[in-house]
């Protein structure tokens, strides 16, 4: 299964989708604005107000440590690695290499936000946990902190079935989002800015010709991109995958959407 390239335009990013978890909108197939905020007042880019922060870190040595259930607020990533998003696109899941890629799930009935594994330096690379929710009652902002010059590239990445129709066995494929986040250390302060929709949403271009299961799941009947949120029942084993060129320190904050 194939999906072609595609960004979303100005136009329509703006469509209207009710972006619940595990169910697709109507009309299906449209698209959703991500979560943001009117204002700031920090100074630093970011909304003021609780948050949950997270720090992901580049380290120029793999970690060998357990760094199971630690909570510890921060991921270790190589320094230089990873794979380019378009190099995952059609891939078996169970054949990708897990270095420097970030498996996210949703928490557990009255959990919330939690490091489940920070050591995305492993053959199995790290775990996430967040609100089964968060693309909807959150918004992400991100800086890149560290030694100036180094870039790296997040994307959003989930699986689709595969030759068999069937969603979660071992023929699914790698399907990567067409928003990726480019985070450069330059010199001088470091803003943050909103990256929800590359990190709480996956932008994909389904045809129902080519990709007929997932454009059924959908309710897709003619070639058209879609942003769904994290954790969209159509799809499984969503993932950051982090493509590091020397960025040291990549630090994220969750804030609550109020009302």
């Amino acid at each position: 299964m194939r999906f072609l390239p595609h960004l979303i335009g100005a136009g329509a990013a703006a469509l209207a989708l009710a972006a619940c978890q595990n169910e697709v909108a109507a009309p299906k197939g449209e698209n959703t604005p991500p979560p943001s905020f009117a204002n700031t007042s920090t100074g630093n880019g970011a909304p003021s107000g609780t948050h949950f922060n997270l720090n992901i870190i580049g380290v120029p040595k793999d970690k060998t440590a357990d760094m199971d259930d630690n909570n510890g607020r921060r991921i270790f990533v190589q320094l230089f690695g990873g794979d380019s998003a378009g190099a995952l696109n059609g891939k078996l899941f169970k054949e990708i290499s897990k270095i420097n890629k970030i498996f996210l799930q949703p928490a557990p009935a009255g959990e919330s936000f939690n490091v489940l594994d920070a050591n995305a330096t492993d053959a199995d690379g790290a775990r996430f946990q967040l609100p089964a929710d968060v693309s909807t009652t959150y918004a992400v902002y991100a800086r890149a902190l560290g030694k100036p010059g180094g870039i790296s590239f997040t994307t959003t990445c989930a699986t689709e079935a595969g030759a068999d129709g069937i969603l979660g066995t071992d023929d699914d494929e790698v399907i990567c989002s067409t928003a990726t986040l480019r985070m450069e250390r330059t010199k001088g302060k470091q803003s943050f800015t909103n990256v929800s929709a590359e990190l709480l949403f996956i932008t994909i271009t389904v045809d129902p010709a080519t990709d007929p299961v997932l454009a059924a799941c959908l309710g897709i009947t003619t070639t058209q991109s879609v942003m769904l949120p994290l954790f969209h029942a159509c799809l499984q084993n969503f993932f950051w995958n982090y493509d590091n060129h020397g960025l040291k320190l990549l630090q994220l904050r969750f804030y609550p959407i109020e009302g």
